[in-house]
């Protein structure tokens, strides 16, 4: 076990939790929880026009409900607060400053049409784009010139030459060559950091010890290290996984379906599906087993075990987990959780048994993939809901079939004909007493009582509708002509 762990989640606020980034703020978490550590969640809010509070607070509802929470964030302050990057400005001014008066960094007038230009050049010529270093050997006149006429500069970072090397725990090694970066800006014309240097002032003030992040981040962090080197400070160890893909190969988008965890948290995703699904894109738990409870990640997981191929998004992976935790839930629980969905259709829930509600629920469970399912069976038990889909017309016409129902609503109708024990089904008595078996009973039944060709264990649903109900839809049935 590694001692005194600390890591970071740092999400940008301007958009909602997209389960890429969800997927990192997991590693993380496990990480932390697996070495016994700190999880900090800082909030890096320097886009000041696309930053906003309300993608703030839908980001920590989203990690809390995901089942991700923190140690040390903007609600939970502690010694190495503030944990947004706006509450921190001070303190990179005091380090910029710094690099400035050891010469580390200079000041840069030039234009962004001239940036734009040169960039073109440059790539016209097959060259990598990257800032020419115009700006490098003004005078103290020239800045002083410049910046009496009303110019902005930003702050560039004075890059030497030679490689860069660092460990990675995916990747291993890793080379980069200083010739192929050029100087990069540290502090906006603004006066905002930019990301790479608030980043670096913050993971070593807060005293982050692993920084595991996509693999989108690999080419910052030789410009990170650059900037560990350049204030005489020791770099975190660095972990880059790879990003989840679409079926396509191409980076997950919403072309491929939802992409932001209020999204499936919406649909009727669990938490513990999501998290469970989220964990196993890229990684394989030494036990093979691909349920896993939070406690048995923590137990098993591995930042190393991380492939290096890029995971591909299956969604029909997702579904089998989040079906499976959906019947491992206990009848009274999956009712709190399914109620809302129940009266988002407009079931009013206060007029109904709450026993007789937990008991639909636990049979419909086993036919959901998602919660929101629900409201596709709503109409077996909710006499509002009800109606007969194409399909159970379609067998309600068949004169065979009308037969078998007459037969049934006849043996309804005479309750002495039904036994009311709890050791014999009603389903069995019927069977018995038309002679019809299987599919020659089951189908017919099924269409008339439940208005639908398929749906939950009949066996389950025929004692929870009531024989009342049941022969009402019976003649309702043999109406359809």
């Amino acid at each position: 076990m590694i001692s005194n762990v600390r890591v970071r989640f740092a999400p940008a606020p301007t958009g909602l939790l997209h389960i890429g980034n969800a997927r990192t703020a997991l590693f993380n978490f496990l990480f932390a929880k697996r070495h016994q550590g700190t999880f900090v969640l800082r909030i890096e809010d320097t886009d000041l026009e696309r930053s906003t509070d309300t993608s703030i607070d839908r980001i920590m509802e989203d990690l809390k409900w995901l089942g991700i929470f923190w140690d040390e964030g903007p609600d939970r302050d502690k010694p190495d607060g503030p944990y947004r990057q706006t509450q921190r400005l001070s303190i990179y001014r005091e380090y910029a400053d710094r690099l400035f008066q050891e010469g580390k960094g200079y000041k840069c007038f030039c234009s962004e049409e001239r940036l734009e230009k040169l960039r073109k050049e440059q790539l016209s010529k097959g060259r990598m784009p990257r800032y020419d270093g115009r700006c490098r050997s003004l005078s103290a006149e020239e800045i002083a010139k410049m910046e009496s006429s009303g110019l902005q500069p930003v702050l560039r970072f004075r890059v030497g030459t030679g490689p860069i090397l660092f460990e990675d725990l995916i990747h291993e090694k890793m080379n980069f060559d200083s010739a192929g970066i050029g100087d990069f800006i540290i502090v906006r014309s603004g006066g905002m950091a930019a990301y790479n240097f608030a980043c670096v002032i913050d993971d070593h003030l807060m005293h982050i010890t692993h920084v595991i992040r996509g693999e989108d981040h690999l080419s910052n962090t030789p410009r990170q290290i650059l900037l560990y080197q350049a204030l005489s400070w020791q770099p975190p160890t660095f972990a880059h996984h790879p990003l989840i893909l679409g079926p396509d190969r191409s980076p997950l988008s919403k072309r491929h379906g939802a992409t932001a965890v209020s999204q499936y948290r919406e649909e009727g995703f669990l938490p513990e599906a999501l998290q469970n699904y989220l964990v196993l894109l890229g990684w394989t738990p030494p036990s093979g087993k691909e349920t896993l409870p939070l406690e048995r990640m923590v137990e098993e997981f591995s930042i190393q075990d991380i492939s290096r191929s890029a995971p591909i998004y299956n969604r029909k992976k997702l579904e089998w987990l989040n079906s499976y935790y959906i019947r491992e839930k206990e009848e009274a629980q999956l009712s709190e959780i399914l109620i809302p969905y129940l009266q988002k259709s407009g079931i009013q829930v206060d007029q109904f048994d709450h026993q007789w509600l937990n008991q639909i629920l636990g049979v419909l469970k086993e036919n959901l993939i998602v919660l929101s399912q629900v409201e596709e069976y709503l109409g077996i038990f909710f006499d509002e809901k009800f109606f007969f889909e194409d399909g159970a017309k379609t067998i309600l016409q068949d004169p065979g079939n009308r037969k078998t129902l007459h037969s049934v609503l006849n043996l309804l109708e005479d309750s002495s004909e039904i036994m009311t024990d709890e050791q014999t089904s009603l389903l069995s008595q019927l069977a018995k007493k038309t002679g019809r078996k299987g599919k020659d009973l089951y189908a017919p039944l099924r269409a008339a009582v439940t208005g639908k060709t398929r749906g939950p264990e009949l066996v389950k649903t025929l004692p929870l509708l009531g024989k009342e109900r049941m022969i009402r839809r019976l003649k309702m049935a043999l109406e359809i002509t």
